[in-house]
């Protein structure tokens, strides 16, 4: 009888520690998050600042309130502002709010504050207009369970994240404007910094990563004076500052934008555009033509334009790991509504190119049908993202010392579920409504391969999160394959390792990039289309030193 009340005792009593919220003390207080089936601990809805409301809206993000007791942390914070853009983001946070800074931490259950593991602070994508830590899809438990730390970060967006005005610049002590969202990931690279610890993490080895949008983020915080020291590696998924359309714009030109964008609300002094409504100036801002969403040389964040940073090789010098997808974008991307004939394609590209398009038709040379859906595929494909990628990659490799790890994704999306049969994949991953009007003439169908921001699932660990899709065998294989390439890089900063194929890494001395074409079967070459990417780096140096005329 005593056995059985002495195991009874002993079962309550450790029923009852199992089932204790992990408690974690940050610098503002304590935290109780939750503990996963997995084992996994997550702590959600972490503010890094103060909201950024009332006279704090367009204001660099300002340490956060400390509170008092136990904050529970076991729901994600809102989104920030936006619209929804992308019918693939699917969020797990309240609802959008001007009150958004917040991130999330995963960590392994063993994990104590003496555990010293590597960390991994991920930006999400969206083109600076969409967008949540929340996302399914970016969610940390996989990379816990292989013995690392995971924070995602939420940051302003649009008209929130990137208005620039003189009179912001005028009160602002570091006399810039805009780059709000830029700052806000700079501010959580710091409390990461400075709290991690408390988690197990180690704040000596962080790597910073993003997909699009978050890669682009990752280029900008590499740039930065602001963020050195706060990272010790970076991982980039398809994109850049150096970017011919969506790169950099002087502050100058943002303020002028900001300008008019004030005289169309007609809220021409500060105190009157922070009165307006958050959902009012976000429809105003989503008007056609109201604001343009653009990273700006400000001369805090960015001092000067990230090629001169890292041309002068003054950026973060951290190995670097990144690539793209083998289809980033569709040849219809390119062609439009145009049949992709060998006359249709020739005229556009003499259109566009003028006098280079003899250069152009040679290194994308479109004499057949398949001939023009390769090649204004890669024209897509190659101008939207994947000259940035490479660019960014060329100059990190010849002006840093570290090295780069270069990989082109091509495992394409499998069927989906039937329950999805009625919707169809666009450009930026997105998910919309089939159209219910048929073009006359049928188009080809667009190269197999994988499309923009379809390898995030796959790279994280995170299949399961994507109930769209008909996964197969060989999609967690190739996952599996990503991911732990991704920890190895993680946790050392080569993402060889004992059972991968071997990535061969890239340093300045070498003429030609390596590659590793990460499929069913990964093989490595070295860069096959060197010479597009140098034309296309020709097109952007001419307008760099164009703006730099002007400035």
């Amino acid at each position: 009888m005593k056995k059985i009340f002495f195991t009874t005792i002993v079962f309550f009593i450790a029923s009852y520690v199992f089932a204790q919220a992990p408690q974690v003390k940050v610098e503002a207080g304590i935290l109780e998050g939750i503990t996963l089936s997995s084992g996994v601990q997550s702590f959600r809805g972490i503010p890094f600042a103060k909201p950024p409301v009332g006279d704090l809206r367009w204001k660099e993000p300002q340490v956060v309130v400390p509170w008092s007791g136990i904050r529970k942390a076991d729901h994600f914070g809102s989104s920030p502002m936006q619209k929804p853009i992308y019918g693939d983001m699917r969020f797990r946070s309240p609802g959008i709010s001007e009150d958004c800074l917040y991130l999330n931490v995963w960590r392994p259950q063993t994990a104590g504050s003496a555990s010293k593991l590597p960390v991994l602070v991920y930006f999400y994508g969206g083109g600076f207009n969409a967008g949540d830590g929340s996302e399914n899809r970016y969610d940390g438990e996989s990379f816990a369970k292989e013995g690392l730390i995971v924070v995602t970060v939420n940051y302003r967006l649009g008209i929130f994240g990137f208005f620039a005005h003189p009179a912001l610049t005028k009160e602002s002590p570091q006399h810039a404007s805009g780059n709000y969202g830029l700052l806000d990931q700079h501010a959580a690279l710091v409390w990461v910094k400075k709290n991690i610890a408390a988690f197990g993490g180690d704040p000596d080895a962080v790597t910073i990563g993003g997909e699009s949008a978050g890669s682009m983020s990752v280029s900008a915080q590499m740039a930065s004076p602001l963020s050195k020291g706060l990272f010790k590696r970076a991982i980039g998924q398809s994109g850049s500052v150096f970017n011919l359309r969506y790169g950099t714009v002087s502050l100058a030109e943002q303020e002028q934008q900001g300008i008019r964008f004030a005289d169309r609300v007609n809220a021409r002094e500060l105190d009157k555009l922070r009165e307006i409504p958050a959902s009012e100036l976000l429809d105003k801002a989503s008007e056609p033509g109201a604001f343009a969403t653009r990273l700006i040389v400000d001369g805090y964040f960015l001092p000067k334009s990230p090629l001169a940073i890292f041309e002068a090789g003054e950026q973060s010098k951290v190995p670097l790991l990144a690539g793209w997808t083998s289809t980033e974008a569709s040849y219809t991307a390119y062609m439009g509504k145009s049949y992709p004939s060998p006359e249709n394609y020739e005229k556009l590209v003499r259109t566009q190119y003028e006098g280079k398009a003899d250069e152009v038709l040679k290194l994308y040379p479109g004499k057949t049908e398949m001939e023009v859906i390769r090649s204004s595929t890669a024209l897509a494909s190659d101008n939207f993202i994947v000259y940035s990628t490479w660019k960014w990659l060329d100059l990190q490799r010849k002006n840093s010392g570290q090295p780069v790890f270069v990989y082109i994704f091509s495992k394409p999306r499998p069927a989906m579920q039937p329950a999805y049969s009625d919707v169809q994949t666009g450009l930026a991953g997105g998910i919309s409504k089939k159209s219910e009007k048929q073009p006359k003439e049928k188009m080809p169908e667009p190269l197999p391969g994988a499309f923009h921001a379809s390898d995030i699932e796959y790279l994280l660990g995170n299949l399961r999160s994507n109930d769209v899709f008909a996964w197969t065998d060989d999609d967690y294989k190739v996952s599996r394959l990503g991911q732990n390439y991704f920890v190895n890089f993680i946790k050392t900063g080569d993402p060889n390792g004992k059972g991968l194929p071997q990535w061969p890494k890239t340093l300045g001395k070498d003429k030609r990039m390596n590659i590793l074409h990460l499929n069913v079967d990964v093989k490595t070459s070295a860069e096959e289309f060197r010479d597009r990417y140098l034309f296309l780096d020709k097109l952007f140096m001419d307008q760099a030193q164009k703006d730099r005329e002007t400035l």
